[in-house]
């Protein structure tokens, strides 16, 4: 294979070895294939021959398979139910429609785009929920049934027509008309199905077959009045583009008003050569890109380099650069290797498209707006206006305010709005404080504070702070402390420096208050003064009292509030000459002449409402007629009637308006519009709006409504007006359409849509740019460049009408008011500012400025942008619509991983029903698929009124999009599609096939350069000197093999010396157990055991016993009776049904010849509701050993040998799998010695033991220690502590024990139920400064956080923080680490999962990026070795590697009891030897993974300390995707996610990774969970979550231990035994 002119035959050894390692790496999956080309290039990059222009070649490599085939296959039964259910709903009819709401097109778009999925149809699992779950609130009576479409930008009532409308298509935005007639149409067609290649990873054939002739020009209808038939003949001959056949054309064109689309004049890009059709959409970066994005520390190139880069030659020692290479690599990566952010390792990036569509025409030209005229009595201030026409115009009337019916409330008349605004400035700067201390000075900014419903009191606060010259800043009125974004609201005051409100007398009665009546604190807010501005409160000014007026200048007039997508609200400051310019230029635009009459129905105090029926209504003298939302709610047709009844000539309204309008339209009949010259539709800017303008003109024609006065426009806070449509002539034809295709807006392309009907947007223009202003369109993202003619970009205004600034923010002032544009090279255009407007768009033929968005409305997901109202309109076009309430839906996207995803949540109406809900948001997922090439993650719907809303009804998105994060949103249905849009994930790890090969062949104690990864305890040794032994009371130790001859040997020599206490849960001293106690109630036992016939020695006998001193008692009878004791945990009587069955099945297993138990149990055993889970007639013999009479045994039983069995240990492991092992005498004594040695146990010491006593090292520690090594031991029975939690630590503290030990499900007890109490237990005298050792006994790996906390929270009690530590065992050796007294620290290390995932181990430093902490498991036993294996080759590993851990000790199990005809498995895990190394040595294998490294501390003998550390368990391990997950790793993250999630269990089913969580909070908490669990474990494991079951706590099932049981929860997942809450499919 050779590689752009490099022979890799020729290449040095070194550099192929690198590169087969690199293929290797790539092919296991370890790297990606981006990281592998960057390796590969920088390898090969010496050797490259240039050569002069070779085009870059593909590597041809195969589509990654699409995202579909990892869709799981669902329950067939569910299938089965939905498709009946789903085609029984096909057949019937919609009922009643929403027709006010319909646009045919974008229904038919959809309804096509979803025939076309009908193929393949989506049979998903229906979510299964628990009736009680959701009981829908109550709708608030203040909300009509349908209206709450929502005042502000992100009502949808109107979106429905996004998609298309009949017009033909338009190629917008060129200005000259020869560029365009001159287009070659070729690339004008790329389709928005090249788009699918990189949402879906699915390689499409290129259409392009054969390249077309550069040169013939093809020309296509493009804009025609929208009353014309859409097919018209072709009728331009193609033409040579020549001059004058260009003027021709264009003199034809425009007399049908049609252009044809055109591009650059220069041919596009000839593609073809580059990409063959044939090959897959990938292509290879140039070798300079590569090297430019290599991350460092990365492949380092193989020729030896001096430090200064020269190549090494002869004139440099080897020592020397030996050297030199040392300084140059630092042996541990610095800090900054690890905290870069690794996702180009992980990700897999989708490789560009070449058929993607790029923007081809030239760079724009700045558009200018006609100059603003000057007119002789324009005034010098807007406040000269006002005092002008209340000075001549008196009686002439400024506003109408309306009350809640509709009807007229008052008249404001201009004379009495200024002397009322001249009374309010005087009170304001005179009568506010006391005479010496003036509150307000001009320049001060106040808050006005005023309802909707009250236009006249904000007219004559908002005039007469102007005339003051304070400043004024409308806001909302706050309703409540829970307001959506009331804080951001507080935040905009701050930085504005507002301390004083303006209200009215009403409004401040209906404020919230304290109970003592003061005005509440908002939050966030700074404290407030409260300003009545009523009139009978405000003093009339003395006659030499007049208001200053200066001419208008460059200082704030008043500050506009804005809030942005992430809901921070900033102060957009509004200059005063730039209010008075904007003023002009509207009435210049707008046509306005002095008298005239506008109704407005948006809200005045910001925006359009502000400027035009506040602001420049007063500068023209206007009547202005105010509708309140309050009265619009209450009757949509109202705006509709005062036109009528007033003769407006003006009308202001929103979508919205004209929808409610057309709505109520069958109420009115004799209602005329013909007065109406402009009808200004403030959000026309919507793509969605076109087909609210057509129905509305559609329906109101025949009531006098001229087409041509239909006036959209564009504007944003920032920019204030930027374009707006000028009143039409009567007649003249009306302004063309664009028809763009989705898919090339969604690269920020215009394209005409030629090929997909479904997927093309149709938008009207907005006019042309305001009168004075000049416009460019730049690149929303990065340095303000200027786009080409062709592309999207958003639109930057440079005018004296615009704000000024964000008040308080300089930072982000500068990146918005001061932007200079820059060409194609970077350089500035010129020297003058302009103010980004916040609009995505583009300039069509004429100058005409076309907007497809907003920048806040923009999704990005994978580098292509989405607008969110464009995905509003397509989900309100999917029939049926009985499901949710229109205008109530929130579009916005999350972050996870590395991606935006897209997330859509929708009020549901309390009549859905669940099938309904279900089916409606299923078809919303293929309709946005279908039409805009985007996979939705996430769909839910809430109960009606319940999103946070925008005081006018709108949904408050990025309070939504809060909730949704933070897991308060509380929906009622949710469905997850990250299989669809996750299409990143790196590639799956592709396993090798294992073998021994040469390259395992050891030398010495190297494996593969590393030493063996092996740790030994320290030798158990055996003392020979018999007086010494006498002296040191070690006897027993030496001289028996058996406990039972130590247990003898204890009551002759020390009879009175206490082995055991057991306390109560008052922490009494319930019962105590000397040495010759314990001894005569062993032979008691023993003699009813041989007194029946019917048991032998050597048989087994069940010991049934709560935690206490009869069980130890029962076990040293069986012993000396020659019985095998199998200790098995008592049922739980409250919970028969679950345990007695465990009991029964150990019975049986072990085939038991008899039960040892008390009276009680014995009583439970043979009970009714025993009987009903158990066959209680098939007990074996139950002897009660309450009241046993007084006898010893004929002899006290010795065994033949060492190897006899002691007793069994039977435990249910977490796969579920009850074993029982074989422990003999000798590994009894063994491992016993083991113990005594490692925590110097002898007769004076006392331990206390708070754990459960039936299996593992717990048995051992309760019943067989005490007596080996005389120490007295403190039982502390773990289920007393549910009663009493802090007994454990008071009796700790009390008998001022040393060494304790616990499980972890008492130290969780102590941790949660004491957590809060430390200062009590201090109170109380608890001191825990005595411990010493504190050793949680279990089988997994250390559960770090848990030990963490407990240590932090009990410091305060006196713990060590060195105190806790843990034990290891498993079933073939019940102890291998324990932390003894001396010997060093356990010790933490990082390693990065990763690496762990594939079974590699790879330190880190602490707090990398996915890194894991891991605690060693205590100190290797004495006698005990422990070697890390591979599992499938059973070769040693080297130092720092993950493997299996294998034991070699005295005190191994002999074997498995239960296993019948099992010996191969026997001989495997107990009796095995390596595949090479040392083949003579028998291990057993632990079945846990872990590994061994070798650490700079020192144990006792002084050498360096191996420590053990345990990762998991094989068994338990999940393969997904080709990688090993721990399970415990995935619950981490999991139990992280929100805080109602108590505990978390995973295991997989069919492939599919099923999440089951314990919900701890409110049911309607329930479905908050299911999208932040599938974020948490994508975001940090890189796993879809196909299941996700809510349940009650107490579900999942845990063992005795403390250790999950997750295989018997997958059983009942499958035999739906759960109940669960909720059951999320994330398909």
């Amino acid at each position: 294979m050779t590689e752009r002119g490099v022979d890799l035959s020729a290449l040095p050894k070194e550099v192929r070895d690198q590169l087969a390692e690199l293929d290797l790496e790539l092919s296991e999956g370890d790297i990606t294939q981006k990281g592998y080309e960057k390796k590969r290039t920088k390898l090969l990059a010496p050797y490259i021959i240039q050569t002069p222009v070779a085009p870059p070649q593909n590597d041809a490599q195969p589509p990654a398979p699409s995202s579909s085939s990892h869709a799981p296959a669902p329950a067939p039964a569910n299938s089965s139910r939905y498709r009946e259910r789903r085609s029984r709903r096909t057949h019937r009819n919609g009922g009643t429609r929403d027709d006010r709401y319909r646009s045919d097109i974008h229904t038919e778009a959809v309804q096509a785009a979803l025939a076309k999925n009908k193929e393949e149809k989506m049979a998903l699992p229906m979510p299964t929920k628990r009736r009680s779950t959701y009981v829908q609130s109550p709708i608030e009576t203040r909300t009509p049934p349908d209206s709450s479409s929502g005042s502000e930008d992100e009502t949808s009532a109107r979106r429905q027509s996004s998609a298309v409308a009949p017009q033909p298509q338009v190629h917008p935005n060129l200005q000259s008309s020869d560029y365009w007639v001159n287009r070659s149409a070729q690339g004008s067609s790329t389709s928005s199905s090249a788009s699918s290649t990189m949402s879906h990873g699915e390689a499409k054939p290129q259409a392009q077959s054969q390249p077309q002739p550069q040169y013939k020009p093809q020309y296509q209808p493009l804009y025609q009045p929208h009353h014309q038939p859409q097919q018209q003949p072709q009728q331009q001959p193609h033409r040579q583009p020549q001059e004058q056949s260009r003027t021709a054309a264009v003199t034809d064109m425009l007399a049908h008003s049609r252009i044809a689309p055109s591009e650059n004049s220069a041919p596009p890009p000839d593609v073809t050569a580059v990409a063959p059709p044939s090959r897959g959409p990938r292509v290879d970066l140039p070798s300079n890109a590569v090297v430019r994005g290599m991350s460092r520390g990365h492949s380092r190139s193989s020729m030896m380099e001096t430090a200064d880069g020269v190549p090494v030659s002869s004139r440099v020692s080897t020592k020397i650069q030996q050297l030199l290479n040392t300084l140059k690599r630092p042996k541990r990566p610095p800090l900054s290797e690890f905290f870069t952010d690794d996702s180009e390792e992980i990700v897999q990036v989708p490789q560009p498209d070449p058929n993607t569509p790029r923007p081809e025409g030239r760079q724009i030209i700045p558009v200018k707006g006609e100059p603003l005229g000057v007119v002789s009595n324009w005034p010098p201030a807007l406040q000269a206006a006002l005092a002008r026409w209340g000075a001549t115009q008196g009686k002439s009337p400024a506003l109408t305010a309306l009350d809640i019916s509709g009807k007229p409330l008052y008249t404001l008349t201009y004379g009495k709005l200024w002397s009322r605004s001249v009374k309010l400035a005087y009170t304001l700067l005179n009568k506010l404080g006391t005479k010496n201390e003036q509150i307000l000075k001009p320049g001060d900014k106040v808050a006005l504070v005023y309802p909707n419903s009250d236009p006249g009191m904000f007219w004559v606060a908002f005039y007469g702070c102007l005339l003051a010259e304070v400043i004024p800043v409308p806001i909302e009125v706050p309703l409540s402390r829970k307001d959506a974004g009331i804080s951001q609201v507080g935040f905009l005051l701050g930085s504005c420096g507002v301390g004083l409100a303006l209200t009215s007398e009403i409004c401040l009665k209906g404020l919230p208050k304290t109970p003592t009546g003061e005005i509440l604190q908002f939050k966030g807010w700074p404290r407030m003064k409260w300003v009545i501005t009523d009139s009978k409160y405000l003093t009339k000014p003395s006659k030499d009292w007049q208001p200053h007026i200066p001419t208008a200048n460059t200082d704030p007039a008043y500050i506009e509030y804005k809030a942005s997508k992430e809901g921070t609200v900033v102060g957009v400051a509004v200059s005063k000459v730039a209010m008075l310019t904007h003023c002009q230029a509207l009435t210049q635009a707008c046509n306005y002449c002095e008298g005239e009459t506008l109704v407005n129905v948006l809200d005045f105090k910001k925006d359009m409402g502000l400027w035009h029926g506040v602001l420049t209504a007063v500068m023209n003298r206007i009547h202005t007629i105010s509708v309140p939302y309050a009265v619009m709610k209450a009757c949509p047709l109202s705006w509709v009637q005062r036109v009528h009844m007033n003769k407006a000539r003006v009308a202001l309204v929103k979508c919205r308006d004209l929808h409610w309008a057309m709505m109520a339209h069958r109420d009115q009949r004799d209602i005329s519009l013909a007065s109406l010259r402009m009808l200004i539709v403030a959000d026309g800017a919507n793509p969605w709006s076109v087909s609210s303008c057509d129905a509305f003109l559609n329906l109101f024609q025949s009531h006098g409504l001229k087409p041509e006065v239909i006036c959209p426009c564009a504007a944003s806070p920032e920019a204030m007006t930027v374009a707006i449509r000028r009143p039409g002539v009567p007649g003249a034809p009306l302004p063309a359409r664009a028809i763009l295709s989705m898919g090339g807006l969604s690269y920020g392309v215009i394209r005409v849509n030629t090929e997909d009907k479904n997927s093309a947007l149709t938008v009207q223009d907005v006019g042309h740019v305001m009168p004075g202003a000049l416009m460019c369109i730049v690149r929303p993202d990065g340095p303000p460049q200027l786009c080409k003619t062709d592309e999207i970009g958003e639109i930057i205004i440079n005018s004296r009408a615009g704000g000024t600034m964000y008040y308080g923010l300089p930072g982000l002032t500068k990146n918005t008011f001061e932007v200079i544009p820059v060409n194609a090279n970077g350089v500035p255009i010129g020297e003058i500012p302009f103010v980004r407007s916040g609009l995505l768009g583009f300039v069509g033929p004429g100058s005409l400025i076309f907007v497809v968005g907003k920048i806040e409305g923009l999704l990005m997901v994978s580098s292509r942008r989405h607008n969110a109202d464009d995905l509003v309109a397509t989900a309100l076009a999917v029939e049926p619509v009985k499901t949710v309430y229109r205008g109530r839906i929130a579009v916005f996207s999350v972050t996870v991983f590395y991606d935006e995803r897209v997330v859509i949540v929708a009020e549901q109406r309390p009549d859905a029903s669940e099938e309904d809900s279900f089916q409606w948001m299923s078809r919303v997922l293929q309709a946005i698929d279908s039409i805009h090439q985007v996979g939705l993650y996430c769909l839910a719907l809430v109960p009606a009124n319940t999103l946070p809303k925008t005081p006018l009804g709108g949904i408050h998105i990025s309070d939504t999009k809060q909730f949704f994060l933070d897991g308060n949103l509380h929906p009622c249905n949710i469905l997850m599609c990250p299989h669809t849009c996750v299409t990143n994930l790196p590639k799956p790890r592709q396993k090798q096939p294992v073998g021994v090969g040469p390259a395992s062949v050891m030398v010495g104690n190297l494996v593969a350069g590393k030493r063996i990864a092996q740790a030994v305890g320290r030798d158990l040794g055996m003392i020979e000197d018999q007086d010494l032994v006498r002296k040191l009371c070690m006897w027993p130790t030496v001289m028996h093999q058996y406990l039972t001859e130590a247990l003898q040997w204890r009551a002759q020599t020390d009879p009175d010396h206490v082995l055991y206490v057991l306390l109560n849960a008052k922490g009494v001293t319930v019962g105590t157990a000397t040495c010759v106690q314990l001894h005569k109630r062993a032979e008691k036992i023993a003699a009813a055991l041989s007194e029946k016939s019917s048991i032998n020695t050597g048989e087994n006998v069940v010991l049934l016993y709560p935690p206490g001193i009869d069980l130890i008692a029962a076990f040293y009878g069986c012993l000396y009776a020659g019985c095998v004791p199998v200790n098995v945990r008592p049922p739980h009587p409250q919970n028969l049904a679950a345990t007695l069955p465990t009991v029964r099945m150990i019975i049986d297993v072990s085939k038991a010849a008899c039960i040892l138990t008390t009276q009680n149990l014995m009583r439970i055993l043979r009970s009714k509701e025993a009987a009903a889970s158990v066959n209680i007639k098939t007990w074996p013999t139950i002897i009660d050993t309450d009241d046993l009479p007084r006898r010893r045994p004929p002899q006290i039983y010795k065994p033949p040998t060492a190897e006899m069995i002691a007793y069994l240990d039977f435990s249910v492991s977490t796969t579920g799998m009850l074993t029982g092992v074989k422990i003999s005498h000798a590994a009894v004594s063994a491992l016993c010695r083991s113990i005594k040695l490692q925590c110097e146990l002898y007769s004076s010491r006392q331990i206390a033991i708070c754990l459960d006593p039936y299996c593992g090292l717990g048995f051992v520690l309760w019943c067989l220690a005490s007596v080996y090594s005389g120490h007295q031991s403190i039982l502390i029975p773990p289920f007393e502590l549910e009663s009493s939690v802090s007994l454990w630590l008071s009796t700790l503290s009390q008998y001022r024990i040393r060494d304790t030990f616990c499980s972890y499900s008492v130290m969780e007890l102590c941790t949660k139920g004491l957590g809060t109490q430390t200062d009590l237990l201090k109170a109380r005298g608890v001191n825990l400064s005595c411990v010493r050792s504190c050793v949680v006994i279990a089988e997994e790996r250390p559960r770090l956080a848990l030990s963490q906390s407990f240590s932090k929270l009990f410091k305060d009690v006196g713990l060590s923080s060195r105190a806790v530590s843990t034990a290891f065992g498993s079933r073939v050796n019940l102890a291998i680490c324990l932390q003894g007294t001396t010997g060093p620290d356990p010790c933490t290390v990082y390693v990065d999962m990763k690496s762990l995932r594939h079974d590699r181990v790879r330190l880190v430093e602490r707090g990398a990026p996915q890194s894991l902490p891991l605690m060693e498991s205590g100190k290797i036993l004495p006698g005990v070795r422990v070697i890390i294996v591979n599992p499938e080759t059973k070769g040693p590993l080297g130092d720092s590697h993950l493997g299996e851990i294998w034991v070699n000790s005295p005190h191994n199990a002999s074997g498995y009891y239960t296993i019948y005809g099992e010996e191969s498995l026997q001989a495997d895990h107990f009796n095995t030897k390596l595949s090479f190394g040392d083949p003579h040595t028998l291990w057993a294998r632990t079945g846990y993974l872990g590994f061994v490294k070798r650490t700079e501390l020192l144990d006792a003998s002084g050498d360096r300390h191996d420590a053990l550390f345990v990762v998991g368990s094989l068994d338990e391990t999940l393969e997904l995707r080709g990688l090993r997950y721990h399970p415990t790793d995935i619950e981490t993250s999991v139990s992280r996610a929100h805080r109602s999630i108590a505990e978390s269990a995973v295991f997989t089913w069919t492939n599919l990774l099923v999440v089951v969580s314990e919900l701890c909070g409110s049911e309607q908490d329930a479905l908050d969970l299911v999208p932040l669990i599938t974020n948490v474990v994508l975001e940090e494991h890189h796993l879809i979550v196909g299941v996700v079951v809510i349940v009650d706590p107490g579900v999942i099932p845990i063992n005795s231990r403390g250790e999950k049981q997750r295989m018997h929860l997958r059983d009942s997942f499958l035999a739906d035994q759960l109940d669960p809450i909720y059951v999320a499919y994330n398909m």
